[in-house]
């Protein structure tokens, strides 16, 4: 039995990345016998998804780093997908080299995943350019998405905002709800849907049935987290039930 240490960097209201990730690769433990997954969280204050405390929250991420470095994880993800695109066009890549400076320093070679970059590389193993989107969030912070992921080169053909500006509401929103939502968006010529844009909006459970109702790659902030966090860890990406992103089709 091989031990994988999980390090994550989460909001101080979310509850739904450190219950979606690890039911993820509990599933792949318990299909493919040999890994063990423990997890390791460090928070940052956030409360409502505002950009003020947004940026708050990011300034936070060194120090959430820190204390992650003393566990020395293996990976290290930081999830809050809004925090880093709201800053502007490629900053997940600001955000990951300022967390990986700090775990460097305190002796940690530990790679660095945010939700954000892996968004944008699962689309892209996918070969995915034209998408449609859900998000919980402000229909402003919703366009910030939007053009963080038009400016990676993605083309949105639709994008749904719920409109839920408190982050602990957003995750109690009930995941079963999506498997409505998503028929709300205008899907001609989609190459793949983003059925939560946000590592906090519940959507496990509802990955694989969209993605078998829709007929079209369905895939969520966190399950491109997943993809990333088993691909960093030198293992194959795949956990049952979690749509095809994670089935073993796509790899790096």
């Amino acid at each position: 039995m091989t031990d994988h240490h999980i390090g994550l960097i989460v909001p101080s209201s979310n509850l739904t990345m450190e219950t979606e990730l690890p039911r993820m690769l509990r599933d792949r433990e318990n299909a493919e016998p040999g890994d063990r997954f423990v997890f390791h969280s460090a928070r940052a204050r956030m409360r409502h998804v505002t950009p003020e405390e947004l940026v708050a929250m990011n300034a936070q991420a060194e120090r959430a780093a820190l204390e992650l470095a003393d566990a020395r994880p293996d990976v290290v993800a930081t999830a809050c997908l809004v925090a880093i695109m709201a800053q502007g066009p490629g900053y997940h890549c600001v955000a990951e080299d300022s967390i990986r400076a700090v775990l460097r320093e305190e002796g940690s070679e530990a790679p660095v995943v945010s939700s954000a970059g892996a968004l944008l590389t699962a689309l892209g193993a996918m070969s995915a350019r034209r998408i449609a989107v859900i998000t919980p969030y402000m229909k402003p912070l919703t366009a910030k998405v939007v053009e963080y992921l038009e400016d990676a080169g993605l083309e949105v053909a639709d994008a749904l905002s719920l409109e839920v500006s408190d982050n602990l509401a957003v995750g109690r929103l009930d995941p079963r709800d999506l498997r409505e939502h998503w028929k709300r968006l205008d899907l001609a010529g989609v190459d793949a849907l983003v059925l939560s844009a946000c590592v906090q909006m519940p959507s496990l459970p509802a990955v694989q049935a969209v993605e078998e109702e829709a007929g079209l790659p369905v895939l969520s902030a966190a399950t491109a987290t997943a993809f990333c966090v088993l691909n960093e860890l030198g293992l194959p990406p795949t956990v049952p039930g979690a749509g095809s992103l994670l089935s073993g089709k796509y790899t790096l």
